[in-house]
């Protein structure tokens, strides 16, 4: 016995059965003199219900598991070199694959014997989805031993990053009097930074040309500004947005941590039924026993009284006869 083999085994399971499969393994392992293993052992942690869905998918479904990673590899590779048509398509196949594995991940748990619920479903559809854009996220899912549901990397859905550090080409403009491109956020070129604000000519004996007027320069100015809070606010919704995602997720922990307990009391519930209607069986059995043992009393003591009867009416008879 390893921990490899056991974490398999384990993480196959209901998680309603988990606990009590890891403790026997862990006493197992205790009982061979291993107290490491033991711990290790003692160190998996119970699935979720969309964490143990996810590991049922990828044990019973690997043509699928192998078909989502394969997409997902297509989907970086895609926009890492944007082809519209091509992007469009992975994303079709992305999304229709996605529903179908969250189907079947429904389909698979109410054949086990438990049905997942709308925060379980779209934890499970948040792991894939994280497969489809980490391949470390993948490899940890197609290992089967999730305890937990996946999430998509911060960062990793975000479109048209790359290019983030470059100067938009409507925001170029031309230098005056130079015909050189210059940046609004660094000024004018070289060529354009001269004393007392005048651009010289070529050295050739031509006219100085005068510097471009101050006024020009404010709707620039007014540019950069405008980018700049746009920016800003970009960067605040960005951080509000992944503040909201974390409480989404925290709340779908704590959804699917009181459907997990709900499951539990059920079962227990269960347990309690059967075990309370097996008690009534023999309390009915007792009674009855009971009742049947008082009638043989009963009759034993009409019986006794009989006899005594007859035996003082031989005692007379016997008397008299004397």
């Amino acid at each position: 016995m390893d921990v490899e083999s056991v974490a398999d085994e384990l993480y196959g399971l209901p998680p309603a059965e988990f606990t009590a499969a890891r403790e026997r393994h862990v006493a197992q392992a205790r009982a061979a003199g291993d107290r490491e293993l033991a711990d290790r052992i003692r160190a998996l942690r119970r699935p979720t219900l969309a964490a143990w869905a996810s590991n049922l998918l990828v044990r019973t479904r690997p043509d699928e598991v192998r078909s989502l990673v394969t997409l997902g590899d297509g989907l970086r590779r895609a926009r890492r070199d944007p082809d519209g048509a091509r992007l469009r398509e992975l994303d079709r196949r992305r999304h229709a694959l996605v529903a179908a594995l969250v189907r079947e991940a429904r389909r698979l748990t109410a054949e086990a014997g438990k049905e997942i619920g709308d925060a379980a479903r779209e934890q499970v559809e948040a792991t894939l989805r994280a497969a489809l854009a980490d391949p470390e996220a993948a490899a940890e899912w197609r290992a089967g031993r999730l305890s937990r549901a996946l999430s998509v990397p911060a960062g990793s859905r975000a479109a048209g990053t790359a290019g983030a550090g470059r100067l938009p080409a409507a925001l170029a403009q031309v230098a005056p009097g130079t015909g050189e491109a210059r940046d609004p956020r660094t000024g004018p070129s070289p060529a354009g930074r001269r004393s007392g604000g005048r651009a010289q000519g070529d050295g050739s004996g031509g006219p100085v040309l005068p510097a471009a007027p101050t006024a020009t320069r404010a709707p620039r100015g007014r540019q950069e500004a405008q980018r700049r809070r746009a920016e800003e606010e970009a960067v605040a919704a960005r951080r509000e947005a992944a503040a909201r995602e974390d409480e989404v997720r925290h709340a779908l922990d704590a959804l699917e941590g009181a459907e997990q307990r709900a499951h539990e009391m059920d079962l227990l519930a269960e347990e309690l039924v059967v075990r309370l209607k097996e008690a009534q069986a023999r309390r009915e059995a007792a009674h009855g026993a009971a009742r049947q043992a008082r009638a043989r009393a009963r009759e034993a003591e009409g019986a006794a009284r009989r006899a005594a009867l007859h035996a003082r009416e031989a005692a007379e008879r016997l008397e008299r006869g004397r």
